[in-house]
């Protein structure tokens, strides 16, 4: 046992240390990922199986073993399935280009300014007037499949522009409005609504819409209630409720300088890469 140890010990090298931290890492980037889905408790039916394939060997129980595994050959198959929704997300999480310059990021100051300030005056008027409202914010994650469920408009952004589209009276208020660039890119979209259980259960089809997008991409979401004219922000998974004007123009001013001081050090770090890769040429 002794010499087995030995043996192991000097044998492991720098690269199986690398090797070993990156599947680690990998293993906890996946389980934090599904801990926040339905998918958590499908993981433990998963592991419950495999776990009585593995005893039902040990006691050698064959028919029991034999349904067992064959059920696991299948479950592949029904897991990509059941997950498709998780996969999906999961996928156009890895896939973002951390590059190329955001939608948002890549305007300049006084644009984004009069963007905001746009949207901000609408959203006064909403919460005011006790009108519905769904302004959804696109980053860096392409939101095109959504924009073609609604009315292309690529229309300067204003806030007149969006007080007519959302007008309870108008054909594009049902819906959310994607925001690209200072432009209203699209109109009456429909998104995909969230899974949440633990939302409360006053919130409607417009809250769990707003928050379904930034579920499956990085847009912010901003919705305004109906009923209460109460205006909310949605990022990442997440529901903030209870804003005031000035609290969201400070949240969606603090978003671009974000998105500006990440494209910037994505710009800086790939000509230091550049540089240093000439210079050991």
């Amino acid at each position: 046992m002794r010499e087995f140890f030995t043996d192991l010990i000097s044998g492991f090298g720098v690269w199986d240390v690398i090797d070993i931290a990156i599947i680690a890492f990998v293993i906890y980037g996946i389980l934090g990922f599904i801990r926040k889905t339905r998918a958590q408790q499908l993981v433990k039916g998963l592991m419950v199986l495999v776990i009585a394939t593995f005893v039902s060997e040990v006691l050698r129980l064959h028919t029991v073993n034999w349904i067992l595994r064959g059920t696991m050959q299948f479950g592949v198959i029904a897991l990509i399935i059941v997950f498709q929704p998780e996969l999906r997300r999961g996928l156009e999480y890895v896939g973002r280009n951390r590059f190329f310059v955001p939608s948002f990021a890549g305007m300049d100051k006084e644009r984004v300014k009069r963007t905001t300030s746009s949207i901000v005056s609408a959203v006064d008027h909403f919460s005011t007037k006790k009108i519905g409202a769904l302004i959804i914010m696109e980053r860096e994650v392409s939101l095109s499949d959504v924009a073609e469920t609604g009315i292309a408009l690529d229309s300067e952004i204003s806030t007149e522009l969006l007080e007519n589209i959302f007008y309870e009276k108008a054909p594009l208020h049902d819906g959310a409005s994607i925001v690209r660039a200072g432009k209203v890119f699209a109109a009456a979209c429909v998104l995909p609504l969230s899974q949440n259980k633990d939302l409360a259960s006053d919130l409607g089809t417009r809250h769990r819409a707003g928050l379904g997008i930034t579920e499956v991409s990085d847009a912010v979401a901003i919705i305004v209630s109906e009923e209460t004219g109460i205006i909310s922000i949605a990022q990442e998974g997440r529901l903030t409720r209870f804003l005031d004007i000035k609290t969201l123009e400070k949240l969606i001013l603090n978003m671009y300088l974000a998105d500006q001081d990440d494209q910037s050090n994505r710009i800086i770090g790939f000509f230091k890469r550049f540089g240093r890769s000439h210079v050991s040429e």
